[in-house]
């Protein structure tokens, strides 16, 4: 194993570990969003253990995969023999396991461990491999004691519903599953380090609103370089890597990927949410099992992130686009088509109003994905709460206004954190405008709900708020972007 090079991850790695000490066989799913790192982390977990790894091709046609496969079991085999390419994906799961029952392989290594990366890709139509996948398991994998197989995918969807909750041969034969999600910005800090590359807390949640916590796109950085450095040679020169990710993003993970695609720019058009209603009468899209689907491939994957508003039910969930990357590229580097906008592109920009505008918003997204991080500050962690936003829409005959909260975190000690959430670049100033904004905010969130909880005005800015009177009458509570690490 080789653990030191896996930042983070301790929850995973626990889980892992579950499934090496474990004296029955072990079925692990691991699925995620592209580019997030589920292959470094098998790989790296499992090192010299693994004795067979085959990873699926995009678009690949069922003969090219079984090219593959004979490629990969000639590499297990080693001494530099390559079996022919099987007729069948039937046929291939029958040469596996006769070169898993080898007497020189059972005697050299105390696991046997098979990897199948990319999974949704050798599931190529009328293969009938996800057939023969579960004939091995049900037939010779599940009768192994010392058998682990891995399989893992970025299609998350498709994970779930044919692996993680199957209905068919495989129905209930998963023992683990880790969903991996980005990098926390305390795991984002620690990665950059081990490239080298060492920023302030201000700068790293610069660039982790452009690129999240992909590591991947981290890995770009370089030392010696700035945040915006970083940004402008990663995200806008002609040859950086994000500059056309986020067509290939969407395209390499989603069948019919342009609907995709337009829920998610819906979404950044949209930064207060929108309901599932709102969302496909926007697109052009009749309820029903694809529009579900579409919403659920997009959630699953990291890319939306749904959220039952307070004193709603699931059917109000909110969605807003949770997905770093794609907000910068649809609020910055899709506007530019192929235009080059030359070198320090992003350095002009620090002090444009948009820039501010998408900044706001970012900022919001990075502390909603740090809510525990947040308790933790608030000294709640180990309270039991819900988090969720909170809309209310005026109608024409009330004469109570509109508001919006993004995050209300619901105590059960009879307490509501209301959450405001500023990025500035300095001290956030509450001035007499926006005192008004947060008195009516309470008072209109007071009257509809009726509640009778203690409320405490919580602001999460980037570097505190200036302790004037307005601040002094209205904040409970002062976190800054040093508490979400």
């Amino acid at each position: 194993m080789s653990l030191e090079r896996i930042i983070g991850r301790k929850v995973e790695k626990g889980i892992l570990g579950l499934a090496s000490k474990s004296s029955d066989p072990e079925f692990v799913a691991v699925y995620g969003r592209r580019r997030v790192g589920k292959t470094h982390l098998v790989r790296e977990f499992f090192d010299a253990e693994i004795c067979f790894e085959i990873i699926g091709k995009h678009g690949a046609a069922l003969k090219e995969q079984l090219d593959n496969f004979a490629q990969a079991l000639g590499k297990a085999i080693g001494m530099g023999i390559q079996p022919q390419r099987p007729a069948s994906w039937a046929e291939a799961f029958r040469q596996l396991e006769q070169f898993l029952e080898s007497p020189i392989l059972k005697k050299e290594t105390g696991k046997r461990i098979v990897f199948f990366d990319e999974l949704p890709w050798l599931n190529t139509p009328r293969s009938k491999f996800l057939s023969s996948l579960e004939h091995f398991w049900n037939s010779w994998g599940s009768r192994k004691n010392d058998f682990i197989m891995v399989v893992c995918g970025s299609a998350a969807s498709w994970m779930i519903q044919n692996i993680v909750t199957a209905r068919g041969g495989l129905h209930n034969r998963l023992t683990r599953q880790i969903r991996l999600l980005p990098f926390t910005l305390h795991e984002t800090e620690t990665f950059l380090q081990s490239q080298g590359v060492n920023l302030t807390h201000a700068q790293i949640v610069e660039l982790y609103m452009a690129m999240g916590g992909v590591p991947h796109y981290l890995k770009q950085s370089e030392p010696g370089l700035s945040a915006a450095q970083i940004i402008d040679k990663t995200c806008f020169s002609s040859q950086g890597l994000l500059r056309n990710e986020f067509h290939r993003l969407y395209t390499s993970l989603f069948d019919e990927s342009e609907q995709h695609q337009k829920i998610i720019k819906t979404l950044a058009k949209k930064r207060q949410g929108l309901t599932r209603t709102e969302i496909l009468r926007s697109i052009g899209l009749r309820s029903g099992g694809s529009a579900s689907h579409r919403l659920e491939e997009l959630e699953e994957s990291g890319f939306i992130l749904p959220q039952t508003p307070f004193g709603k039910n699931a059917n109000d969930a909110l969605y807003r686009l949770s997905d770093e990357y794609s907000l910068f590229f649809l609020d910055w580097v899709g506007r530019l088509g192929k235009r080059s906008p030359g070198d320090g592109y992003w350095l002009t920009q620090q002090n444009a109003p948009r820039r501010r505008a998408w900044a706001g918003y970012a900022f919001e997204g990075l502390c909603l994905k740090h809510a525990l991080r947040l308790k933790t500050a608030l000294g709640i962690a180990s309270v039991e709460t819900t988090e969720a936003p909170w809309r209310y829409q005026s109608s024409a005959n009330s004469n109570i206004p509109g508001a919006q909260i993004d995050l209300l975190i619901d105590r059960r000690d009879d307490t509501i954190n209301l959450c405001e959430m500023k990025y500035s670049e300095t001290e956030f100033t509450i001035d007499k405008k926006y005192a008004k904004d947060l008195r009516r905010k309470l008072d209109v969130f007071r009257r509809v709900t009726g509640t009778r909880k203690n409320i405490f005005l919580t602001m999460v800015t980037t570097f505190g708020v200036t302790n004037n009177a307005y601040a002094k009458e209205l904040v409970a509570n002062t976190l800054t972007l040093e508490d979400l690490y």
